[in-house]
């Protein structure tokens, strides 16, 4: 099937249960057995192991990304699944631009569990070799990184990885399968945090990891899960189900929005640059368009000209568009990511992240009109 109908019709079909076409939510902490003790298949043993609204959720997940899938409580807790999947004593490179709470996760918690890393540009697969170690264990990259989209070649950086024996994970949280399919080019993990453009709605926490089916790190992977028990309630398995129905159509008009705003601010005479790879004067354009299919997302940040204090001043004189930390709903909304970070930002000061809505483009660059004749 297509993604539009994948996204709708797997993972339930209405002749199961007492045949609603909707999902029900089980809500069931515990299942009865079969006879003489046994776990009847298709029946789950204990919540925490398993529940049939977490099981839809991930056969749909993992349709969606082409493997296996791990539902857990949050895009965090997903991302802690994969570094407890490496043993004291590895190394790790990470993007030198990315999400900080995935760094911070390293620094103050893996760090004193032995895991060591280290930040490079991944978009510069020399500078990932310059970087790699013996004990290189993990590449982790993003597509594009958080907040400043860069865009690492990941077919480059798998068929590296893979000659020295180095596993690769994927946060594809901000492309999605929609435009990036990580691992049809050699990634070992994909990661999401179902929080944003599954979700789609700032309303549901959640994460995923994504893996090869049967794979060796599919059974680490569900084992963190199981015993960890890092894992979604039913409700937020059933929100995050139904909530996926929608998500192609959501992606595209995320993406040509995205396009929109993006070419509107680039010829802006208050904005310093944009990073948007759809633009074809972006320095990541080329292998963007290479390896994402269908548009390039609709994630991107500018760096406003007047430093932080005008930053702050374009994203409170917004009056459509709203200034909060997260990304990926039908909401368009903007972050000043340097005070988000706090006083270990690697952002620019005067960087703002713009996630992209589905509201009518004309209404969100006449936002952005008014806001920059306010400052």
């Amino acid at each position: 099937m297509k993604i539009e109908t994948t996204s709708i019709h797997e993972g339930y079909k209405p002749n199961q249960g007492n045949g609603s076409v909707a999902q029900p939510i089980v809500l069931s902490t515990t299942f009865e057995r079969g006879e003489a003790g046994a776990f009847v298949e298709g029946r789950d043993i204990y919540s925490r192991a398993s529940n049939p609204n977490r099981r839809a959720l991930e056969e749909k997940l993992g349709a969606l990304e082409g493997g296996e899938a791990m539902a857990f409580s949050s895009g965090q807790a997903a991302t802690m699944s994969i570094f407890h999947a490496l043993q004291s004593g590895d190394h790790v490179m990470l993007p030198d631009d990315i999400y900080y709470g995935t760094r911070l996760m390293l620094e103050s918690l893996y760090g004193r569990w032995g895991l060591t890393f280290s930040a490079v540009n991944t978009s510069d697969l020399n500078e990932i070799k310059a970087a790699t170690n013996v004990n290189t264990k993990l590449i982790w990259l993003e597509t594009p990184s958080n907040p400043q989209l860069k865009v690492a070649d990941i077919q480059l950086v798998t068929d590296f990885a893979k000659k020295n024996k180095i596993l690769v994970a994927c946060d594809n949280t901000w492309s999605t399968p929609m435009f990036t399919r990580p691992l049809s080019m050699g990634v070992d993990f994909v990661m999401h945090s179902t929080t944003k453009y599954f979700g789609g709605h700032s309303d549901i926490i959640g994460g995923c990891v994504v893996v090869e089916k049967g794979s060796e790190m599919a059974v680490k992977i569900r084992e963190f899960q199981t015993i960890g028990g890092a894992v979604p309630s039913p409700f937020d398995a059933w929100l995050l189900y139904r909530s996926l129905a929608t998500f192609p159509m959501r992606m595209n008009i995320h993406a040509t929005n995205a396009m929109a705003l993006a070419t509107y601010l680039e010829a802006h005479s208050m904005v310093e640059k944009v990073h948007y790879p759809g633009l074809k004067t972006n320095e990541y354009h080329e292998v963007a368009a290479r390896q994402m299919t269908g548009g390039f997302g609709g994630m991107m940040s500018i760096l406003v000209k007047g430093g932080s204090e005008a930053t702050l001043k374009l994203a409170s004189a917004l009056k459509v568009v709203t200034h909060a930390t997260s990304l990926g709903s039908v909401e368009s909304l903007v972050d000043h990511r340097f005070t988000a970070e706090g006083v270990h930002s690697k952002s620019p000061e005067n960087l703002l992240r713009i996630s992209v809505g589905i509201e009518n483009i004309e209404d969100i660059i006449e936002d952005f009109r008014q806001a920059f004749e306010a400052i």
